[in-house]
């Protein structure tokens, strides 16, 4: 008989919620959470749906995370089954958001369900943070269910992220941080002219190439024992008119800092305006909506998971901080300890997305073991 996650799963993977579109999926997750006795706030903002659901009122307070919102499935003829219909074939669940991430958002459910059945009496309280806004541009998603719960005072202890993070084999890695990501767009003024009276003009790629290689090479902080060194990267510029004979009036330039906990937003601006100005450039600089770094030492949470992890699947689990963003970077700002787990990374976002049968049911085992490591002792 399939398990009631991996049904669960096929469930949420058969709605095509492709981002900012939840599709019905956090329905299905609200009926069963009501069933055990949940308190639900529907938060949506815009388009996106989002919804925070409690069970229980004093702390320490346990939150899962997840989103519902998958990205675009690519060419349909690629996929060798269609991707929104759930299909198990050689033992690998396969379908688009299988891994990034219904799976583990099945799992929440069913470790919490197990845990309340023969746990009644925990602890403290659980919590869920869903959004259908994580794999868009997410201003409208967990951002906003967190200021709605900062403004009132309704702190997490402890946050479960379910990201898929584990690379060879489900219980390698946790992630117990993620590095900021801080972008911008770069505007070098100049004065257009035709390209045979140079004098009569002023060429912005010219003037901006001795500060674009300081950038390049400019050593932002070193990083720490969890984060490398902060990188900025231009990841797009361009100028000109399209003629072959005309000098362009300005130059733009998209640019991304990827930081650690060493650097701050603001101590990077600073730098970055300096090697401008020393370069006495004409400029207009527009910074983009920041997204924090966050940093989980090890401590309380770190350990619970260590320990469910070991005992599901005999692995030591590496911490990592590796990747992209995730929502981490805005729960930061009311819980002091966050981790992501989750199953295989190695297909997300790729044709034929799946994940192993057979990490299903042991995910919501490890989910379950980190409510009773939690709320239990």
């Amino acid at each position: 008989m399939p398990s009631t996650t991996l049904t669960l799963a096929q469930e949420l993977v058969s709605r095509p919620s492709l981002t900012p579109f939840d599709n019905g999926c956090q329905e299905i997750l609200i009926k069963r959470l009501i069933k055990i006795g949940f308190r639900i706030e529907k938060m949506r903002c815009g388009e996106v749906d989002n919804f925070w659901a409690r069970r229980g009122t004093e702390a320490p307070l346990l939150c899962f995370a997840g989103h519902t919102d998958v990205v675009p499935t690519g060419p349909l003829e690629e996929w060798e089954s269609d991707p929104f219909t759930p299909t198990v074939c050689d033992e690998k669940l396969y379908g688009r958001g299988a891994a990034d991430m219904k799976v583990s958002l099945a799992a929440f459910i069913t470790a919490i369900e197990n845990f309340i059945a023969i746990r009644p009496n925990y602890n403290g309280s659980i919590a869920l943070l869903i959004t259908s806004d994580e794999e868009g541009i997410a201003v409208e998603g967990t951002v906003n269910v967190v200021e709605i719960l900062k403004a009132r005072n309704e702190l997490i202890d402890y946050c479960i992220i379910g990201e898929p993070t584990c690379t060879k084999k489900l219980g390698d890695t946790i992630k117990n941080g993620r590095r900021g990501s801080l972008s911008g767009t770069l505007t070098i003024k100049g004065i257009q002219g035709h390209i045979a009276y140079p004098h009569l003009a002023k060429n912005p790629i010219h003037l901006s190439a001795p500060a674009i290689a300081e950038l390049a090479i400019t050593q932002w902080d070193h990083g720490n024992q969890y984060f490398p060194s902060t990188t900025w990267q231009i990841s797009n510029i361009y100028a000109g008119t399209g003629a072959t004979n005309v000098i362009p009036g300005e130059l733009k330039i998209l640019f991304n800092f990827r930081f650690s906990t060493a650097s701050t937003v603001e101590s990077l601006q600073i730098k970055m305006v300096d090697v401008l100005n020393r370069h006495h450039l004409n400029y207009d600089l527009l910074w983009e909506h920041p997204g924090k770094p966050y940093l989980t030492q090890k401590g309380v949470l770190v350990e619970a998971m260590n320990r469910a992890i070991k005992e599901v699947t005999k692995l030591e689990p590496e911490l990592s901080t590796s990747g992209g963003t995730s929502d981490g970077r805005f729960i930061v700002d009311i819980c002091p300890e966050i981790i992501e787990f989750g199953p295989l990374n190695n297909t997300i976002h790729k044709i034929n997305e799946y994940v192993e049968v057979e990490d299903i049911e042991s995910l919501s085992a490890i989910y379950e073991l980190a409510l009773k490591n939690l709320l239990l002792e």
